[in-house]
């Protein structure tokens, strides 16, 4: 039975190296039939003897299956021994927690995913899902920017993505090599290309906390109205239940509340975008 602190055991079933500093696990449930979370939801995960951190997941819901997927980086003392660590391990699993996407809201709507970095990593968990259910959404934009061309996340799987009928992929970097044959530049110059349909579109970003004044700008110009537009945030989530208060912004827990939130709601809150 799932409990708000206490790690059920978990073990790591693959070890796919994505970058010079992501790594996707894939993870299995032992004690439960499925990890039964939301696009946009994130788990806490431990490692004995070590410690807890907050990771999102990274696949489409399957509520069948005790497997899940998450992408990890490696930033502090558990990531790296999360990193160090090979098929067969076990580690801990609390969660899902926090405030998910609700895929019943955007069945029917165009979809605008909008990924900074590893911001791609949660975003990858929605985009799935909408196209593992193609038929519930219109058309699908996917933008995607970072460093540099080495640092493309899912590079394989965005391919398949932008291969899609009806679904658009548009990827930039920041620094280009010789190779690279894209975009340079930030992200909202990848814009202008879409051709949109505001008021039925929905824009989901996700990304580094300077981007997202950016491209929400640059989305109210191209007339995307304020209620459509998502953002998910990321702060100290500690605790992962609205406890410990360390990813509190003004009465506001990212880890109960959100991570997920509606901007229209948002707006007003200091400290938030």
């Amino acid at each position: 039975m799932k409990t708000l602190f206490t790690p059920e055991p978990a073990r790591i079933r693959r070890v796919i190296p994505q970058t010079e500093f992501e790594t996707l696990f894939e993870m299995e449930l032992l004690k439960r039939d499925s990890l039964e979370h939301r696009p946009g939801q994130f788990v806490e995960v431990s490692v004995f003897g070590v410690g807890e951190a907050p990771i999102s997941v990274s696949s489409a819901p399957a509520p069948s299956m005790p497997t899940f997927e998450l992408c990890i980086r490696k930033v502090g003392n558990v990531t790296n021994a999360l990193l160090n660590m090979k098929k067969g391990d076990h580690v801990g699993i609390r969660g899902p927690f926090g405030n998910g996407f609700d895929v019943e809201v955007f069945k029917g709507r165009d979809m605008m995913f909008v990924a900074g970095g590893i911001g791609l990593v949660p975003l990858r968990s929605f985009i799935r899902e909408v196209l593992n259910h193609r038929g519930d959404y219109g058309k699908v934009f996917i933008l995607y920017g970072c460093k540099r061309p080495k640092d493309i996340l899912f590079e394989d799987e965005l391919m398949s993505w932008g291969s899609l009928e009806g679904v658009e992929l548009q990827t930039t970097v920041d620094v280009a090599g010789d190779d690279w044959k894209g975009n340079v530049g930030v992200i909202t110059t990848l814009m202008p290309r879409l051709a949109l349909d505001p008021p039925g579109t929905e824009a989901v970003i996700v990304g580094p906390p300077v981007m997202y004044r950016f491209v929400i700008s640059e989305l109210k110009k191209r007339l995307v109205p304020e209620k459509n537009i998502w953002v998910s945030l990321e702060r100290k989530m500690k605790c992962g239940v609205g406890k410990c208060g360390h990813c509190q912004m003004n009465g506001v827990y990212v880890c109960s509340d959100g991570p997920v939130f509606n901007y229209a709601a948002l707006k007003g809150i200091p400290e938030a975008i």
